[in-house]
C-alpha cells in the first residue's frame, strides 16, 4: 500500500513538474519574442548605417566622349578595353551602317571555332563567281581549309569567304545564321550579317542590311584576341606577313601578302582587318597591345577615296589617346563584417533560450584583386549590403548580403556575402526540451 502510494506521489510530481515546464516555456517564448523584436529594431539602425556608407575613389565622373575631340575621319569610332569591353572612347558607336571586308573577322573566327582546317573544302559555282577581290578560284577546284584563311584575312579574297562559309555552315545562308548567332552570344545584338565577305548586300522581304555598329565591330574584335578558344590561331593568321600554298592537286600556286599595313606602323599593332565598298566606304578594325592592356578600334566610314589613309590617322589618335591615358588599377577593397543576428536561431549546441544566436559571414572571392583599366577622372565606387537580421533557420553558404563595385555609376562586378555555417531553429517544442532536460536532472 505504501509502494502505490508512493507511486501517485511521483506521478502527480512528474505531472506538476511537466506543467509547470510547459508554462515556463510558453513564457520563456513570448520573453525571447519580445527580445528578439528589440534586437531587429536595433541591428535595423545599423544597417541603415552601413548601407548608406559609400566608399569613392577620388576625382570627378567621366563623361563620355562626343567624338569631336580627336577630329576623327570616322563616321562611326569605337576605342574599348578589350578585357571589359568597356567603351573608353565613342563617335556615333550606335550607329549602324555597312562594314565591308571587317565582316571576315567573324567568318574567320567561325571557321577556326567550328571547322577543321585540314578539312579539303570544293570550290562551288557560286563561290567562283564572287566579285574581286579574288583568288581566282574555279569551281570543282579543291583546297585546304587553314590555306583558304590566309586568303581571306591577308589578301580579303571574297571567292575564298564563300568557299570557307559553304564548307563551314553548308551553304552562306547557313553560315550567316551562325554569324549572327555568334554575334549575340558575344553581346553584340546591333550586327546584321547577310554575306560572309561583307560585300553590301540587303534583304528585299525586311528590307535589313549587312551592317554593324562600331562598338559590336570592336567588341567582335576582342573575342577574336582574347576570348575565343581559337584566339591564338586568329592571331597567327592575322599578323602572318606572307603565305604561300597551292589547291590539293598541287596544279595551281599562290601567294598572299598581308594588307593590313598598321602592323608595320606601330609596334604595339596586334591584329586588324582592312574592309572598302561603295557604300561602307573606308573601314578598318583592330587591336593594339601594350603594357598588359589590350584595346580595340573600330572605324566605320572612314573616308572614300581618295582618302584610304585617313583609317590609319584616326587609328593612331584613338591608340594613343587609350595607351596615354588609361592604366590597370586595382579597385578591391578588403572587407570585414559583423556576425548577424539570427532571429529565432539556436546559440550553438549549449545555447539557452535567453542567448542571441548569431551567424558569421565571408565575402565569396576568389582572389583579393580587381584590376580595372581607369583615367584619372574615373570614379569608383563599392557598395557593401549585408542583411543586419535572419530568421533561422540559416543554411551555411546562404547569401546574406553583397558587395557591388561601381564605375562611373554602372555596375562592373558584384560578390556575394554567404553564412559560414548552420543555425537551427529555436522554437516553443526546442525551448520545452530544453526545460524539461533540466527539471528532470
Amino acid at each position: 500500500m505504501r509502494i502505490k502510494n508512493s507511486t501517485i506521489i511521483k506521478g502527480k510530481k512528474r505531472v506538476y513538474f511537466g506543467v509547470v515546464a510547459i508554462i515556463t516555456a510558453a513564457a520563456l517564448f513570448c520573453v525571447q519574442g519580445y527580445m528578439d523584436t528589440w534586437c531587429i529594431l536595433h541591428a535595423a539602425g545599423r544597417e541603415n548605417s552601413s548601407f548608406l556608407a559609400v566608399q569613392a575613389a577620388s576625382g570627378e565622373a567621366q563623361k563620355k566622349s562626343s567624338g569631336e575631340d580627336l577630329q576623327l575621319y570616322a563616321q562611326s569610332a569605337v576605342l574599348m578595353d578589350a578585357d571589359s569591353g568597356r567603351i573608353l572612347y565613342g563617335k556615333n558607336e550606335e550607329e549602324k551602317l555597312p562594314m565591308a571586308s571587317t565582316t571576315k573577322i567573324m567568318t574567320c573566327i567561325l571557321a577556326l571555332e567550328y571547322g577543321n582546317p585540314d578539312e579539303v573544302v570544293e570550290v562551288s559555282s557560286y563561290a567562283a563567281s564572287m566579285p574581286k577581290v579574288k583568288l581566282y578560284v574555279k569551281s570543282g577546284e579543291k583546297y585546304y581549309l587553314r590555306d583558304l584563311l590566309y586568303s581571306l584575312m591577308l589578301e580579303s579574297h571574297n571567292d575564298s569567304a564563300v568557299v570557307i562559309a559553304e564548307a563551314v555552315g553548308g551553304s552562306v545562308e547557313q553560315f550567316a545564321s551562325m554569324m549572327n548567332q555568334k554575334a549575340r552570344d558575344i553581346g553584340c545584338y546591333d550586327s546584321y550579317f547577310i554575306t560572309p565577305n561583307g560585300l553590301d548586300a540587303k534583304v528585299n522581304d525586311t528590307g535589313k542590311v549587312h551592317s554593324t555598329t562600331a562598338a559590336d565591330l570592336a567588341r567582335i574584335m576582342a573575342y577574336c584576341v582574347t576570348d575565343s578558344p581559337e584566339k591564338e590561331r586568329f592571331l597567327e593568321i592575322t599578323r602572318t606577313q606572307g603565305y604561300d600554298f597551292t589547291d590539293v592537286d598541287g596544279t595551281r600556286n599562290f601567294h598572299c601578302n598581308n594588307h593590313n599595313a598598321f602592323l608595320g606602323m606601330m609596334q604595339e599593332a596586334l591584329s586588324g582587318k582592312t574592309g572598302f565598298t561603295n557604300n561602307a566606304g573606308y573601314c578598318y578594325v583592330g587591336a593594339v597591345e601594350s603594357e598588359g592592356r589590350i584595346f580595340t578600334v573600330a572605324l566605320l566610314a572612314c573616308g572614300w577615296p581618295n582618302n584610304r589613309s585617313y583609317k590609319w590617322s584616326d587609328m593612331k589618335k584613338l591608340t594613343a589617346y587609350g595607351m596615354e591615358r588609361y592604366q590597370y588599377r586595382d579597385i578591391y577593397e578588403k572587407q570585414t563584417f559583423s556576425d548577424i543576428l539570427v532571429k529565432n536561431g539556436i546559440a550553438g549546441e549549449q545555447g539557452t533560450p535567453f542567448e542571441e544566436a548569431h551567424v558569421s559571414v565571408t565575402l565569396q572571392a576568389e582572389e583579393e584583386n580587381l584590376p580595372y583599366l581607369l583615367c584619372e577622372t574615373d570614379q569608383v565606387e563599392v557598395k557593401s549590403r549585408v542583411e543586419p537580421v535572419l530568421d533561422a533557420p540559416v543554411a551555411a553558404g546562404t547569401q546574406v548580403g553583397s558587395v557591388s563595385y561601381y564605375l562611373n555609376g554602372e555596375l562592373v562586378k558584384s560578390y556575394a556575402v554567404c553564412a559560414d555555417e548552420t543555425i537551427e531553429e529555436r522554437n516553443f517544442l526546442w525551448i520545452l526540451g530544453y526545460i524539461l532536460k533540466r527539471v528532470t536532472v
